[in-house]
């Protein structure tokens, strides 16, 4: 049974961080093989992750689509056969974590027959791994897509701003439009440098999404990201960590019971703030 966790939210928010100390944090516990599959346009996971930039499945939909077209693929392997076999060699292997690089979206061609397959084959793909964690796009685009659409696990991301706040839950209405599955959910607030402010706190509390977590701003996160090192190099005394290990602690190593984003918040944003946040 695989226990997939989506991470969302406007640009610039932090969710490839996020996605690396999670699944850091994972790893530490035992909570693996684990599939990371970056679903952002930008593909920069790997950096995080410290591995190999990985071929994108959107360059192997844009091959097979051309080779179609051009009568290149031949007959002696199906279509479906050949797409299953370029992403079992797209994926950049570690241990215990492989990554899979969504890549960018659609061109001006037609990808219809390409994207059923895919869709698919990437849904059997996944349950082959006990954990999936997906970095997204903002528009959740590759979660729509899945068959299944099935998410154990939906975390928000945002700033410490209310515009972040209020694309976070967009998202979640995104999310159900989507007709998206979602067994647990939660709002976490990353890179808060200060006290929150208080505006900032009522649209919290207005907007009945329930936060999992305030991540504070981290120094050593950000000197890992300026000299270009791994983001799981750091420190297991680093404050964005330890925050990232209690969530994980309550929604996926020891889960509790599930909590709607639709419901009240069942915590305040005050009683979140870490106590040291400089």
């Amino acid at each position: 049974m695989t226990f997939t966790i989506a991470l969302a939210g406007k640009g610039g928010t932090g969710k490839t961080t996020l996605t690396t100390l999670l699944i850091k944090t994972m790893l530490n516990t035992g909570k693996h093989p684990i599939l990371a599959i970056d679903a952002d346009p930008s593909t920069n996971l790997h950096l995080a992750l410290g591995l190999p930039e990985p071929r994108t499945i959107g360059a192997i939909r844009e091959e097979m689509a051309e080779d179609t077209t051009g009568g290149d693929l031949g007959v002696t392997i199906s279509r479906v056969d050949y797409l299953n076999r370029e992403i079992q060699m797209a994926v950049e292997e570690s241990q215990h974590i492989d990554l899979l690089a969504m890549g960018r979206p659609e061109g001006p061609g037609c990808y219809c027959a390409v994207n059923h397959m895919l869709r698919g084959l990437m849904d059997d793909f996944c349950q082959h791994y006990p954990y999936v964690v997906m970095d997204n796009e903002a528009g959740m685009e590759h979660i729509s897509r899945r068959t299944t659409q099935n998410v154990d696990l939906l975390i928000l991301v945002t700033d410490p701003t209310i515009r972040g706040l209020k694309a976070a839950a967009g998202m979640l209405e995104l999310a159900n439009s989507l007709e998206i599955e979602i067994h647990k959910s939660c709002l976490v607030l990353n890179r808060l440098a200060s006290d929150m402010p208080p505006q900032l706190e009522e649209e919290i509390e207005r907007s009945g999404l329930n936060i999992g977590t305030v991540i504070p701003a981290d120094p050593e996160i950000g000197q890992l990201d300026a000299i270009g090192s791994p983001l799981t190099a750091v420190s297991d005394n680093s404050p964005a960590l330890q925050s990232v290990q209690k969530l994980a602690a309550e929604l996926i190593i020891s889960p509790t019971k599930p909590r709607s984003l639709s419901s009240p918040a069942q915590m305040t944003p005050s009683s979140l703030v870490p106590e040291n946040t400089s």
